[in-house]
């Protein structure tokens, strides 16, 4: 009873905030409904707007939708609907506005939500977080500036100053001499816009108590500029885990993530590759998030390079691990999925890392996260024991050393609808592409590099040629590869529709339209954040879709992609999300709108 008086309390909120006009979910004849619906029956009727179903390679629409006790009972006419459900179910007129399947962000970071955003952020664009713009800064004096005003504010003696967003194309050099300069008595850690990367002060290695000798031989640490990086990095996070994983700050960037997803339309998020740093604490943290009941689900995939370290270096072990972890610790709204893992290939895109076949102009080289003597090992194994395989992959020489690998895997041990995913693929082939298609692998990309970085790596990184193809999507749908989106949080924003419009457009943040032959059509980028995204996570039977049978997820939009121009799409207002049945409205655009 509880659920359905809130759902009607909500839907008579927000009648009473907006106008005849407004196009926010309500019921008709409140108080009717009011008096007359059977409350245990849990039943809710959607109409009145156009209801895009995902089902299929083209377009459907349905009249109307019933949803029972957070499943969908019914799809199809609204005839039919009101003959069979009138009067019995909670009645909410979409007012002419559209309703999708909740969206799906296959690969957001929470650990990385949880750091960044209640920390600074000074990128090379403006990040619009729920307290407000972060202005981007693009020359190295903006960016030096900023940083220093932020630590005159901010920063504490003998506390940890943490600030992400830094890059060197638009920030210039940066290292531990700087960092002294601009913080001599203050703790300072700067992490690098691909979150790859930190830089540190001699406050900062002072505070966090490592040496020199812990890192000694390893290739992806500069300890002299306190630079660590990829490997580096990785050999430091579980040192510095107290000190990312601070409980309070923690807390409030994960309530602040939740903001971000609920504002966007996003229904269920995935994090490919948990832990990163120490598994009982942020499990911990997370879960005392999502005990606040949030309106989205998470699904978390075992990071099988952090197990492996956790497991004394031993990837059967971690293996084992990871087949205890749904029984120890799935919930009703966080769920380990069963037979999945995550891996690393190449470096990060945004550091100019990623493995590239021809090199960089400059001539500095690519760098691999995993030693590719491991990484074959783990290929392998999860691939012998029938794991769905997600692989971090960002260059062609990166994408093409993955292919090389699985393709030894399936001639040794052959399997069907293996689902094998490669994640990011910031540039690729068509031959790769091809390859790809007849192993049998699929796609989850972030669109969002085209926008952030085609520009300036057309002179500063790759060149015109590569800059401008970055993630060709249209070369993995023209091959039926299936291929989702997403924003490896913070890599892109939280905004499924900004990823959408930046596959369907291809725009640079300067306004250059570029590689159109690239561009996919609207329905197509609108199924890589519904129902493909839910393939990625092999859930399209349980979401992504409005089905009978499916969980009674939906994203409700003032307009319909589908239907507007193109350019606009990452524009469109969400009213609010249905999740598992009840009513969530976004007040903030019910109000403007």
């Amino acid at each position: 009873m509880y659920r359905s008086l809130l759902a009607l309390a909500l839907v008579v909120a927000v009648s009473g905030c907006n106008n005849q006009d407004d196009a926010s979910p309500k019921a008709t004849s409140e108080q009717q409904v009011a008096v007359s619906l059977p409350y245990e029956l849990h039943q809710t009727l959607f109409f009145g707007g156009d209801i895009l179903t995902m089902n299929g390679d083209k377009p459907k629409y349905a009249e109307a939708v019933v949803e029972r006790e957070g499943k969908i009972i019914f799809v199809g006419t609204k005839a039919e609907a009101f003959k069979r459900f009138e009067g019995k179910a909670e009645l909410h007129d979409l007012k002419g506005n559209t309703m999708m399947p909740g969206f799906i962000e296959p690969h957001l970071h929470p650990s990385i939500a949880a750091l960044m955003l209640p920390n600074e952020v000074i990128a090379p664009h403006d990040w619009v977080l729920p307290t407000g713009v972060k202005k981007g800064v693009q020359t190295p004096e903006a960016y030096q500036q900023r940083l220093a005003e932020s630590i005159n504010e901010n920063a504490k003696v003998g506390k940890i100053f943490f600030a992400w967003g830094y890059h060197q194309l638009w920030h210039g050099a940066l290292n531990r001499e700087i960092l002294n300069r601009l913080s001599p008595n203050k703790p300072v850690a700067i992490i690098h816009r691909s979150f790859h990367e930190i830089f540190l002060n001699d406050k900062a290695i002072e505070l966090f108590g490592i040496t020199e000798e812990d890192f000694k031989g390893n290739p992806q640490v500069n300890w002299e500029e306190g630079h660590f990086y990829e490997g580096g990095w990785l050999a430091l996070v579980p040192q510095i885990g107290p000190f990312l994983l601070d409980p309070d700050s923690y807390k409030r960037g994960l309530s602040t993530m939740t903001q971000l997803v609920q504002q966007n339309g996003i229904t269920t998020i995935a994090e490919p590759g948990f832990p990163s740093s120490d598994f009982k604490m942020e499990y911990g943290l997370l879960k005392s998030e999502m005990d606040k009941k949030p309106p989205y689900d998470v699904y978390l995939i075992p990071n099988g390079t952090q197990l492996y370290a956790m497991a004394g270096n031993d990837n059967t072990k971690a293996m084992e691990v990871m087949e205890t972890l749904p029984a120890k610790y799935n919930t009703d709204n966080i769920e380990f999925l069963p037979k999945q893992v995550k891996l690393f290939a190449d470096g990060a895109i945004y550091s100019l890392l990623m493995q590239m076949e021809d090199g960089y102009p400059d001539g500095h080289h690519g760098e691999w996260m995993t030693p590719l003597d491991l990484f074959q090992d783990q290929l392998s194994l999860y691939w012998k024991n029938d794991y769905k395989i997600h692989v971090h992959s960002n260059g062609d020489l990166g994408i093409q050393q993955v292919l090389d690998f699985n393709s030894l895997d399936q001639q040794a041990y052959p399997r069907k609808d293996h689902r094998f995913t490669l994640h990011h693929m910031g540039y690729f082939t068509d031959k790769q592409a091809d390859e790809m298609r007849s192993l049998g692998m699929e796609a989850s990309v972030n669109p969002f590099y085209l926008w952030a970085l085609a520009d300036k790596y057309a002179t500063d990184g790759l060149g015109a040629e590569r800059a401008d193809s970055l993630v060709a999507v249209k070369k993995l749908v023209d091959r039926d590869i299936p291929v989702s989106f997403h924003s490896d949080f913070a890599m892109a924003p939280v905004e499924p529709l900004t990823l959408a419009w930046t596959a369907v457009n291809r725009v640079t943040a300067n306004n250059r339209k570029v590689s159109q032959d690239q561009r996919i059509d609207a329905y197509t980028a609108m199924k890589a954040i519904t129902i493909t995204a839910a393939r990625t996570l092999n859930l399209e039977t349980k979401i992504g879709s409005i089905e009978e049978g499916k969980a009674a997820n939906f994203t409700i939009l003032k307009a319909n992609p589908l239907k507007i121009d193109p350019m606009t799409i990452k524009d469109i207002v969400i009213l609010g999300t249905v999740f598992h049945g009840d009513l969530n409205i976004n007040k903030a655009a019910n109000q403007k709108h």
